[in-house]
């Protein structure tokens, strides 16, 4: 089946799409609406994804642009004045990748056009590996590669944005990116997957990598790799830092058993070599 672009109302059901010719609109002086998408922007090939528009009450109509493209993505006139559109896309593919803006209409004129939106296509590439290190309170995310990636992308389960980082050294094996999130705070506890990607073609990427989960309880942090298995062929793995916390306090345990018994027995083994005289 041929991936389609349909158009929904958060409140209603329009059928068909109009991607007809249209009378080019100036940016208007409204406020611009807010755009994003949903489950979010980075979308595995063939899954579905959804583009939400939210703009001013009584809207009359609504329009979504791609870049680059000749022709308008779609344009909307609700039955009833509404504040928020949705568009989806049933199958994401590569034509459907890319940066698309919204606007609306209203009865005192037309919007500016909203922040761009960049919908990326994922699945292309094997995924990295994504871990954690923190230090002095500050948190730095690691993803590491052998694919040779050029930019990497750090997202936030429920956070409409996403880190970008892209590097300048040419293509090698085994590649690391840090990206730096600074100070932890309550809401840095969310999921992270971390995505690689070449800059000349930037709105495809690889799998996600495995998710890693920060939790910060009050003022102490730790890091919680998912339960899903690495890639046995990538060359860098997530650590789990709260199990290495533990085997380090078993060690010095046992080092501190080990000094009690020496301690316990040398007081015996100095009377022992004081008192063989007298037999």
């Amino acid at each position: 089946m041929t991936p389609t672009l349909m158009a929904l109302f958060c409140l209603g059901t329009l059928p068909g799409l109009s991607v007809g010719p249209r009378t080019q609109v100036q940016a208007g002086t409204l406020p611009k609406p807010t755009i994003w998408a949903e489950p979010g922007s980075m979308i595995l090939w063939g899954s579905p994804v959804t583009i939400c528009c939210q703009g001013a009450l009584g809207v009359q109509e609504f329009h979504l642009d791609k870049e680059g493209s000749t022709v308008p993505w779609d344009t909307q006139k609700p039955p009833e004045p509404r504040n928020k559109a949705r568009f989806s896309i049933t199958h994401m593919i590569e034509e459907y990748a890319g940066k698309y803006r919204c606007y609306y209409y209203s009865p005192t004129g037309w919007s500016e056009h909203s922040d761009p939106l960049e919908l990326v296509v994922t699945g292309f590439y094997r995924k990295p590996n994504l871990s954690a290190i923190l230090s002095s309170g500050n948190m730095t995310f690691l993803c590491g590669s052998s694919e040779g990636f050029d930019r990497f992308i750090l997202t936030k389960e429920g956070e409409h944005r996403h880190w970008t980082l892209d590097l300048q050294q040419p293509h090698s094996e085994n590649i690391l990116a840090l990206f730096s999130l600074g100070p932890m705070t309550p809401s840095h506890r969310r999921l992270f997957r971390c995505y690689g990607c070449y800059r000349n073609h930037s709105y495809m990427c690889s799998h996600p990598s495995d998710s890693l989960e920060l939790l910060v309880p009050g003022a102490v942090g730790t890091i919680s790799p998912s339960q899903n298995k690495s890639d046995p062929k990538s060359a860098f793995h997530p650590q789990d830092y709260t199990v290495g916390n533990l085997i380090r306090m078993s060690v010095a345990g046992l080092v501190l058993v080990a000094l009690g018994v020496l301690l316990f027995l040398t007081p015996h083994s100095l009377r022992e070599t004081h008192d063989a005289p007298r037999r």
